[in-house]
């Protein structure tokens, strides 16, 4: 089992989605994809409050790919 993060959730327009770390390390102009296949763009996965968590509904197939996912 990894000591560090391997994934990230954020809730952006139209869910809230799991992405990889690394897509917290893109320039906020490009897009990101989430373990869906949902696109975002980067700067939608800084600066969310708790209201943008509660409003957001988490995304079964982001939560489905993660389950079957070897741990590293």
């Amino acid at each position: 089992m990894s000591d560090y993060l391997t994934y990230v959730w954020r809730p952006v327009t139209g869910g809230r989605h799991a992405f990889p770390i690394a897509a917290t390390k893109i320039p906020a102009s490009d897009q990101v994809v989430a373990f869906c296949g949902a696109e975002a763009n980067a700067a939608e996965l800084h600066g969310r409050s708790e209201v943008d968590w509660i409003r957001e509904d988490t995304c079964i197939n982001c939560w489905h790919s993660l389950t079957i996912r070897p741990c590293p």
